[in-house]
């Protein structure tokens, strides 16, 4: 017996697609671990199970490379979108996609029976402390000290929790020692995705981006919405005003206007495959 996949990436931020209407996938955990190995396996920052759902077009779920599930995923959900609406899945110009983190709407651009790029209605983001969550007053301006920076993070959730911190050089940044500091932080009781962020302009943000259970990844949607929210409540830039957010996997478009975060960007198929399930 064999499984089934495809392969697609949001902006470099690349997973292992599974489709869960066709396929049965029993341990997706270990399955996340085993293939995304990228010597050893497939390669990847994780895999997507593509499913039925009774409250939306498609339910997804996401687990990271190290076994973790997620419970969103801006990147993969661009691309669950496309794999839905080129193979079949549903052929709509809205998607409804149900995720951990609530029921997410996906609006498509296509030509020619290919879709070129997606917005996804990513909801108002959550600034409660406890609900983020961290351990915390306030969100802006957390001091939060490790041996590398003293400098105070602005937290943020969108499904997933951010801490987003605004300096300069960060390209010149080791994030495989610096990144674990503040994932496993105590102040942050679930983990956290961490945003290092330069201001280019006040249209213009750069970042990179350590992700919990993944490491340093090309791209984060999620993040990316983050980064435009902290960066609004900063007063580095402006709200209800497209933002391009300039990541080492390509650029999104992110709009917070006074109901939801929008974020805009592509989705690419690379290869299917065929493994074997032992």
């Amino acid at each position: 017996m064999s499984l089934s996949f495809t392969k697609m990436h949001g902006n470099g931020n690349d997973y292992i697609y599974i489709n869960c209407f066709e396929e049965t996938v029993e341990n997706p955990s270990d399955l996340s671990v085993r293939l995304s190995d990228r010597h050893f396996g497939v390669g990847g920052d994780g895999i997507v199970l593509i499913m039925p759902s009774e409250a939306a077009d498609v339910r997804m779920r996401m687990f990271n490379a190290d076994g973790s599930e997620g419970k969103m995923c801006g990147n993969a959900i661009r691309c669950v979108g496309k794999y839905a609406y080129e193979r079949g899945l549903c052929k709509k110009g809205t998607i409804s996609v149900e995720t951990a983190s609530g029921i997410k709407t996906l609006y498509l651009t296509v030509n020619n029976n290919t879709v070129e790029s997606v917005r996804v209605d990513m909801g108002a983001p959550v600034l409660e402390p406890s609900k983020i969550p961290v351990l915390s007053d306030e969100i802006i301006d957390v001091p939060v000290k490790t041996e590398f920076f003293d400098t105070p993070l602005t937290c943020v959730s969108m499904g997933n929790p951010h801490a987003v911190m605004f300096t300069q050089g960060i390209d010149a940044f080791d994030l495989e020692k610096i990144g674990p500091l503040y994932e496993k932080n105590r102040i942050f009781p679930e983990g956290v995705n961490t945003e290092f962020v330069e201001v280019i302009d006040d249209k213009t943000l750069k970042m990179r981006v350590w992700e919990r259970g993944s490491g340093e990844t090309l791209a984060c949607g999620t993040g990316a919405c983050a980064v435009v929210v902290a960066a609004i409540l900063k007063g580095y830039v402006k709200r209800n005003r497209d933002i391009r957010v300039k990541l080492r996997g390509g650029d999104l478009i992110v709009r917070w206007d006074d109901e939801t975060v929008w974020m805009t960007g592509g989705a690419a198929f690379v290869y299917d495959g065929r493994l074997p399930t032992e």
